[in-house]
């Protein structure tokens, strides 16, 4: 009887966890913003983490927070800041 509430509440929090990964794909793609699309490529991948971990996969865990998470997403975010123009005004004084 435990075992199956153990199992039941473990596939609700799964499922929880796979929508907000879901949810935060779909704002990557369809976000207008480039720096609110980078944000949410990144907590997605911390929430494909989470998932790995739910998985008994607690390597492969912690490498995708180190190296996508914290490596990647560090690097997109930098790209971005760094490459936005100026959208306000088209003279460059």
């Amino acid at each position: 009887m435990v075992s199956e509430m153990t199992g039941i509440i473990e596939g609700a929090i799964f499922a929880i966890v796979a929508l907000v990964l879901i949810s935060f794909a779909i704002l990557t793609v369809v976000s207008r913003d480039i720096v609110r699309a980078a944000l949410a490529l990144v907590l997605s991948m911390f929430t494909v983490a989470i998932v790995y971990i739910m998985l008994n996969a607690q390597f492969l865990g912690i490498v995708q927070i180190l190296v996508y998470v914290g490596a990647i997403g560090v690097l997109i975010l930098f790209a971005v800041m760094l490459t936005k123009k100026n959208m306000g005004s088209e003279n460059n004084d």
